[in-house]
């Protein structure tokens, strides 16, 4: 393995551990997500381990292994100049091919804000960060190293979920969540496109919540707009695409390269 590469991978797990430890301080340890009553706990676990460390924090990793030569814009999902819209559409499918809990737009769009910030950190951290490094690691045969790097990057995904609050720390959820990874990473290689990966995985989520909701009847209290999950998605758009901007698609970052 070239040592740039071994460099970029020993940095793309650094910030993974820290991600995931910054989780379980904030979330799984005290079970933030479990109290609905825990407002700034919430807030602080959203901010602090998605916003600062999952998002401005794997740019800046992103930053140092591109200019370094340890991965490229397009491994990282980061190579095309607008989103694909056409890719988008397939999360969309998703959601309504698993069932549809609801089909109110207010409650999907409520639902989708809530899990965004999470689902941007999830997608930068994972595959953005460890799967594009890890496709340069695993060598110059293409199926070898997509295969490779999507396995272990979903693998990681599943992981992290340890340091969530149950149920999602158990074992047979590590599991679950590893094969919907599998998912978002055979759609990440194949679009190579951050954006509509963001999209297309949150729609995972999505679904996870309105039935969630559904099963517990309270569907109703989501058909009004919820202001502070709105904001909290839109803060978390804005910051992952200035980020993108002003810290990933500055000038001299190698788009392709074979990574010698």
């Amino acid at each position: 393995m070239p040592a740039k590469v071994r460099k970029a991978t020993i940095w793309a797990f650094a910030l993974y551990l820290v991600w995931t430890a910054a989780t379980w301080l904030l979330e799984g340890r005290i079970h933030t997500l479990l109290r609905p009553e825990a407002g700034g706990d919430r807030l602080a676990y959203v901010v602090i381990a998605n916003l600062v460390i999952g998002t401005v924090g794997a740019l800046l990793v992103l930053r140092f292994t591109l200019s370094s030569g340890g991965a490229t814009r397009e491994y990282t999902g980061f190579g095309r100049r607008s989103p694909s819209m056409s890719w988008i559409v397939v999360g969309v499918a998703l959601y309504f091919a698993q069932g549809a809990p609801s089909t109110n737009p207010m409650v999907i769009l409520n639902a989708y804000a809530q899990v965004f910030a999470v689902s941007v950190a999830e997608v930068l951290v994972c595959w953005a960060l460890m799967g594009g490094v890890l496709k340069g690691a695993f060598g110059r045969f293409r199926w070898v190293s997509t295969a490779g790097a999507m396995m272990v990057a979903s693998v990681t995904f599943g992981i992290y979920h340890i340091a969530h609050s149950p149920p999602f720390n158990t074992i047979g959820m590590v599991v679950l969540l590893t094969v919907v990874g599998l998912l978002t990473g055979a759609f990440f290689f194949a679009s190579r496109d951050i954006y509509a990966t963001i999209a297309f995985h949150n729609f995972s989520g999505v679904y996870g919540v309105v039935q969630a909701l559904a099963a517990a009847d309270k569907l109703g209290g989501f058909a009004a707009p919820q202001v502070p999950l709105l904001a909290t998605a839109i803060v978390s758009l804005l910051i992952l695409v200035a980020a993108d901007m002003l810290i990933i698609r500055r000038p001299h970052l190698p788009q392709a390269s074979t990574l010698q």
